[in-house]
């Protein structure tokens, strides 16, 4: 289900939802093909698995989250946009935000140039921007963008087009940024969170990371743990690991289930700024079916989607996702 739970039958993250990436979108801009939209979604409001809420505090104060960006194709990040929020304080977060790039990029840790500092993690239905160093930076809660009919995935995919994910919310950073920022012409696209260990001064560990929906899907148990701490360039290794969980749910031959799961991996989001977007060939906007393009692939073409579409409360505007759910 996106990535709103790390693998099937799993929990979170060290078992830390606000550590869970849920979705990566990169779209041109509406009215400035000069600017690209960049939206990377975590901590999902409730559980998959049962209807309980996730803990309440934001972000992980011991934890970056990244928005990572490779220019030259080689599947390493040569710029790195990264989020490290505050402590609570009285029951609020701020965030800062600072660019890697180069080596710099490639490593883990919270360095960077500063783009903006104190922006304050809305949790209300208002959606503060903050303008700095060219970019416009939104942190908080948010309508979860993400459709899908979980209770038919869980009935052997016998789908009634009943969307779990109408009433969610998620914590978004909502990027609008000059296309030159991402070195002007196709990136590949990833997120990760790296955390910090045994307190400042300790080592950093990556404990998740995604950019394609529903890759999860096919791991679990030390495979899973692998691929969370993986980079997309050693992602030939977890062909095999694919390939066997497409024979499995779609009944593929061997050579055509290796095959599929050659496309999958690895596991970036590509974007060229100057095409329209459209997911899988180019970036991926909130309205885009990424389900109804799984689901052919998981079952051979025996299941074409799920009867649920995109949900009606996206903006036309920054942040583009819609307001909050509940309090």
């Amino acid at each position: 289900m996106s990535h709103h739970y790390s693998g099937p039958n799993v929990g979170f993250p060290r078992g830390d939802a606000r550590l869970d990436l849920t979705d990566l979108f990169a779209f041109p801009k509406p009215g400035d093909a000069s600017r690209s939209i960049l939206v990377m979604d975590a901590h999902p409001s409730h559980e998959v698995k049962t209807p309980a809420a996730t803990v309440a505090e934001p972000y992980a104060p011991e934890a970056v989250y990244e928005l990572r960006i490779d220019t030259n194709g080689d599947a390493v990040a040569d710029i790195a946009y990264r989020l490290r929020v505050s402590r609570s304080q009285g029951g609020s977060q701020t965030a800062t935000l600072r660019r890697a790039e180069g080596a710099q990029a490639a490593r883990m840790g919270d360095e960077g140039r500063l783009i903006a500092e104190g922006i304050v993690v809305s949790t209300g239905p208002e959606a503060r921007a903050t303008e700095a160093a060219g970019h416009r930076v939104f942190v908080g809660r948010r309508s979860d963008p993400f459709f899908f009919d979980v209770q038919g995935a869980l009935r052997d995919l016998a789908f009634t087009g009943d969307d779990y994910f109408a009433d969610k919310n998620v914590y978004s950073l909502v990027l609008d940024l000059p296309n030159a920022a991402l070195g002007g012409g196709p990136v590949g696209l990833w997120m990760r969170v790296v955390v910090q260990v045994g307190g400042p001064g300790g080592e950093w560990v990556q404990v998740e990371r995604g950019a394609r929906p529903t890759q999860t899907v096919f791991l679990a148990g030390e495979a899973r743990d692998a691929y969370l701490a993986a980079e997309p360039k050693d992602d030939a290794r977890f062909v095999a690991v694919f390939a066997h969980e497409l024979e499995h749910a779609g009944g593929y031959l061997s050579a055509d289930a290796k095959r599929a799961a050659e496309k999958l991996l690895p596991d970036i989001l590509t974007y060229d700024p100057g095409r329209p977007a459209s997911y899988p060939g180019n970036g991926r906007l909130l309205t885009d079916d990424v389900i109804d393009v799984f689901l052919p692939i998981l079952t051979n073409g025996k299941v074409q989607g799920d009867k649920v579409g995109p949900h009606k409360d996206l903006l036309a505007d920054f942040p583009y996702l819609g307001p909050p759910h509940g309090r």
